[in-house]
């Protein structure tokens, strides 16, 4: 019997290393709970397998009773405290329910905006939003546009929390360490407002699935920290048909527009036809980067995200917008589209590297 816990506890040890669901580490060890229990009862007394497994059903029954009594016991205990706060993890309303009492109360402050009011906030909860990476540029944008009430927020990425990431990406804790992102965001996103619904992508976004990802969604959010998947976001979100708001960062300075080639704007390659040269753009972890700066950019994308959603104020499109904080100044420059663009001008994609 005591080989068989030790199973049970290699099993458990396995998941955890594996990053594995809770839910799938259970499994795990229910289905062999049940081969052994199975042994113990349709085996004669008299074989090997029975008596390597402990000999008798008799404590085997006595483990599943108490593990069903404990599963109970916290089965009760999260009922009782769901009971207590409904308004707090009730479920999530649809895209067309109405308002609740208490997120009235919560988007008040949206409301009596003029540029925004109860229609637009109506457009927020209806809006689907997917976030391209949950580091330093997708923390900020998902805790405000999460904040703000956008009702469906998608995050990809494939990373887990690691200790430096934290002097920047505060959408993550140092309890979280190890975690994937995209599931630490996803429990600061619920916490922060449980009335919205967070769809976790916990995988390295790929060209096979980007196109199809991206349809399911109105608009795109580029957070992510290099050339490769930047471009592939760019040419995903073409072919969808999606606007896009990305930005980028490195050291002091930050930059920032809203690509989007199918209302006649320019898109990511119009602008960027080309990777730098190696050395010329390093990316934070040789660079650095000043702890605030992605929140200044990552802040503005959720704005730009809002204004887009509910068609408040003027946009990015056809503006690059350039953030130099050592120096204290923001600029914006015009940018056009390119009619011999690789991605939306009818040229030839570049080659991938």
């Amino acid at each position: 019997m005591g080989f068989v816990l030790f199973l049970m506890l290699a099993l458990w040890l396995l998941g955890q290393w594996m990053r594995a669901p809770v839910r799938a580490r259970l499994v795990m060890i229910g289905l062999l709970y049940v081969a052994v229990l199975s042994a113990q009862l349709v085996l004669p007394p008299e074989a090997e397998l029975r008596q390597a497994t402990g000999g008798a059903p008799e404590p085997w029954l006595a483990l599943g009773g108490a593990a069903l009594l404990a599963g109970g016991y916290f089965a009760g205990i999260r009922r009782l405290r769901a009971r207590a706060a409904p308004e707090a993890t009730g479920p999530a309303p649809s895209r067309d329910a109405p308002f609740r009492e208490v997120e009235l109360n919560r988007y008040a402050r949206h409301i009596v905006l003029r540029e925004i009011g109860g229609a637009g906030q109506k457009k927020l909860k209806a809006a689907r939003v997917l976030v391209v990476g949950a580091g330093g540029l997708g923390s900020p944008a998902l805790l405000y546009l999460a904040a703000a009430g956008v009702g469906t927020l998608g995050v990809i990425d494939d990373d887990a929390v690691d200790g430096s990431n934290l002097q920047r990406q505060v959408i993550h804790t140092d309890a979280r360490i190890g975690m994937p992102k995209v599931f630490s965001a996803q429990a600061a996103l619920e916490a922060l407002n449980p009335f919205i619904t967070v769809r976790p992508y916990h995988r390295r976004l790929e060209a096979e699935v980007a196109e199809a990802l991206f349809a399911d969604y109105d608009l795109i959010l580029d957070g992510t920290d290099n050339f490769d998947t930047r471009y592939l976001v760019n040419r995903a979100a073409v072919a969808a048909g999606k606007p896009l708001i990305a930005a980028a960062i490195t050291q002091w300075e930050g930059q920032i527009s809203l690509y989007d080639p199918a209302s006649g704007a320019p898109c990511y390659e119009c602008v960027f036809p080309d990777r730098p040269a190696p050395g010329l753009a390093p990316a934070c972890a040789e660079a650095g980067v000043i702890a605030p700066l992605p929140g200044v950019l990552g802040t503005m994308m959720a704005v730009e995200a809002m204004k887009e959603i509910t068609g408040a104020g003027r946009g990015l499109r056809g503006r690059l917008v350039i953030h130099d904080a050592l120096d204290a100044e923001t600029r914006s420059i015009r940018i056009k589209r390119r009619t011999d663009c690789a991605c939306c001008g009818g040229g030839t994609a570049p080659a991938e590297e």
